[in-house]
């Protein structure tokens, strides 16, 4: 029975851990260790070994490219990258699952500490110490417009001046402040670490999550797919693509709409997962979803 199908039920996401509150509870946490030290004399040790550095990194300290993530500059730095989190990890952690949370999180974090310390390497104004959460908030934030990629949606600009935008426009916004920041030299923030994770951010959400895997797929923007569906959601009319546009729900049979509409997303979902569904796709789902309910 199409109700008895794993992605027909209602997600038990909220019956997990929250991984979005657990990282902001473990950043909370470190930043009150932070401070421990900084009364008590230990801050240069701890920036040392755990803030990111292009000296630790050449003396084997590997393992800042991670703890370099938890660790805060500041209360005004750490209620940013916060907010950021909070707001933007929640959906996406709901959109994709918890693993890949995760790891599109640490990983965006991983590779914006790698892009900074490169540039560490050939300029000089790279080569401070790096703290904060920022470069895997960025990479939450990317994930989040690219998915969104054509839908408008208002934001809180500095988080009290409310702005309506599409999500690629709030991506190429992110790309423009990280670029423009790092040709700013001395500005005294990670902009290298940002835009490393808002690339890994879209490279992840386009690669791994929506899995599209071939090159030319890759050049090409996500809301060029739009023509196609609303072609074919003109009843009566054949698509400009060539294939004929959905028959009216209510003049198919459960049983034939599950057939002929139904299982082919199904598949669909089997080899791509749940996220590469396009709206179109859902909106049958939803359609046979009532059908089997008004059985």
């Amino acid at each position: 029975m199409l109700e008895d199908r794993d992605y027909m039920r209602q997600p038990a996401y909220e019956h997990r851990v929250s991984f979005t509150i657990a990282i902001l509870i473990v950043n909370v946490a470190v930043f009150l260790l932070e401070m421990i030290g900084w009364h008590t004399g230990r801050a240069a040790m701890e920036d040392r070994y755990f803030a990111l550095s292009l000296d630790g990194l050449k003396s084997g300290y590997v393992w800042q490219l991670l703890t370099f993530q938890f660790m805060h500059a500041g209360w005004l730095h750490l209620l940013c990258n916060s907010l950021a989190i909070y707001f933007f990890g929640r959906p996406v952690e709901m959109a994709i699952g918890g693993r890949k949370f995760l790891t599109l999180y640490f990983v965006s974090g991983i590779v914006g500490g790698l892009v900074q310390m490169g540039f560490a390497l050939l300029f000089s104004s790279f080569g401070d110490a790096v703290v904060g959460a920022s470069a895997g908030a960025f990479g939450l934030v990317a994930a989040f417009a690219f998915m969104n990629w054509d839908e408008q949606m208002t934001l809180l600009l500095y988080y009290f001046i409310p702005v309506t935008l599409r999500g690629r426009t709030l991506l190429w916004i992110c790309i423009g402040i990280a670029v423009v920041g790092m040709l700013l030299r001395n500005s005294n923030v990670a902009n290298a670490a940002h835009l490393g994770g808002i690339l890994f951010g879209v490279l992840y959400t386009r690669q791994i999550v929506q899995g599209r895997w071939h090159f030319p797929q890759w050049i090409h923007s996500p809301r060029r797919s739009a023509p196609r569906e609303l072609a074919a959601r003109r009843a009566g009319r054949k698509s400009v693509w060539g294939s004929s546009a959905i028959p009216p729900a209510e003049d198919l049979t459960a049983a034939e709409f599950v057939q002929k509409e139904v299982d082919p997303i199904l598949d669909k979902i089997s080899q791509s997962g749940i996220q590469s569904l396009t709206a179109r796709e859902r909106e049958i789902l939803e359609r046979a979803r009532s059908k089997m309910n008004k059985r």
